[in-house]
């Protein structure tokens, strides 16, 4: 049984009854066909239109397929230094390349920077031919991945992006896929905020990030660029700026955004609706810090353990975020099992805290258990069977 925990937590200011919660902010009109703004900091998705849409994802697909690179990177399975063979399928490959050829052996990290940086096909084709040992190979682990990431609506069918019967995503999976590769590979962030880069040997001109943004704004700092015919322009696009209330004590802290962006009508176009994303996210809301990193949120009784408490809380610093100006009308409820019986696993789901402004609900967040409660012994689970009883 679940019960709510004593009252609202007012968290700044007090709810006046009878008043609506302020209306949401309306996003800018976007010339796309489908776009989503996710503020990375929060997990909070703040604007939405078509985000489930299917469409080609064009080289955004190049996301996966460094995905799986690094991935094969944190394994050992690949070096950065290590060198790999250029194939006839990969040095043949049409539309954008890093022009290798099959003379060449090219070092793993060169290949990073050809894929990121000049989405190059035939870089694709050999990193994913170094990695699983065939094209064909690789892209099943691309659909294994998506699939264990949740990208439902998401098919590969190969490591480009290059037009292909059956190769579809949306904005929302596409933004689950760029989310857990900075989350899951930060240390190889900086390959998508590479600006110019090109090989030895390969032609001088081929030597810019095709992302617009990157040398536009200076908080930009990736993360992809997809074009073909059949998908239009695309742009995922990520930036980090400073704001207050998300640092330790008050202190500013990073607050990152980022913008997705398919089926514009050009390069020009796709970076300027990203870039008006995220400007509006930025100031049409704010991000706010409720709990640090490890900070109990609750600490409730617990029955038949070895410890009478548990913290409740995350191992994350709790953020979220709300339209300017409103943070002072956030309040919370916190809903846990009760009674609360041991054993309890460290990390395990153990409650929620419900998100509010004013009326209007915002978000849940799961609460975890912060530390382990082992069973009590024999006597004292009886003991507490009876006092349970009691009750």
């Amino acid at each position: 049984m679940k019960k709510l925990l004593g009252s609202l937590l007012a968290l700044a200011g007090l709810f006046c009854g009878g008043v609506m919660a302020q209306a949401m902010p309306q996003p800018p009109e976007i010339a796309a066909r489908a776009y989503l703004l996710l503020d990375l900091t929060s997990g909070q998705t703040l604007a939405a239109r078509e985000a489930d849409t299917p469409i080609p994802p064009a080289s955004l697909t190049k996301l996966m397929t460094a995905y799986l690179v690094f991935d094969a990177l944190r394994l050992g399975r690949l070096g950065l230094t290590q060198t790999l063979p250029v194939s006839e399928r990969a040095s043949r490959q049409p539309g954008s390349r890093m022009f290798i050829d099959t003379r060449m052996k090219v070092p793993v990290e060169d290949l990073l920077k050809g894929l990121l940086v000049q989405s190059g096909n035939d870089a694709a084709v050999a990193l994913a031919e170094g990695a699983a040992g065939s094209e064909e190979r690789f892209v099943e682990l691309m659909n294994e991945q998506a699939r264990l990431l949740g990208m439902q609506a998401t098919r590969f069918v190969n490591p480009t992006g290059l037009s292909q019967p059956g190769q579809s995503s949306t904005a929302r999976d596409l933004a689950t896929l760029a989310s857990r590769l900075l989350r899951d590979f930060p240390d190889r962030a900086h390959f998508h905020a590479i600006r110019k880069y090109r090989y030895e040997g390969t032609p001088p001109a081929n030597d810019s990030n095709r992302n617009l943004l990157l040398f536009r704004d200076p908080s930009v700092d990736g993360l992809k660029t997809g074009h073909t015919e059949a998908a239009g322009y695309g742009l995922i696009a990520t930036a980090q700026r400073e704001f207050p209330h998300l640092g330790p004590a008050g202190a500013p802290g990073a607050r990152r955004l980022m913008a997705v962006v398919l089926g514009a009508d050009s390069e020009n176009a796709r970076a300027n609706e990203a870039q008006k994303l995220l400007n509006w996210g930025y100031t049409a809301f704010e991000a706010i810090k409720l709990f640090d990193a490890n900070q109990a949120v609750l600490t409730p009784a617990v029955w038949k353990g070895r410890t009478a408490q548990v913290r409740l809380g995350r191992p994350q610093a709790v953020v979220v975020t709300v339209p300017t100006g409103q943070a002072g009308r956030l309040r919370t409820q916190a809903i846990r099992p009760d009674p609360l019986v041991a054993p309890l696993q460290k990390g395990q789901p153990t409650g929620m805290l419900r998100i509010y402004v004013g009326e209007h609900k915002l978000l849940d967040i799961e609460l975890l258990s912060l530390d382990a409660v082992e069973e009590a012994g024999l006597i004292g689970r009886a003991w507490d069977a009876l006092r349970l009883w009691i009750q």
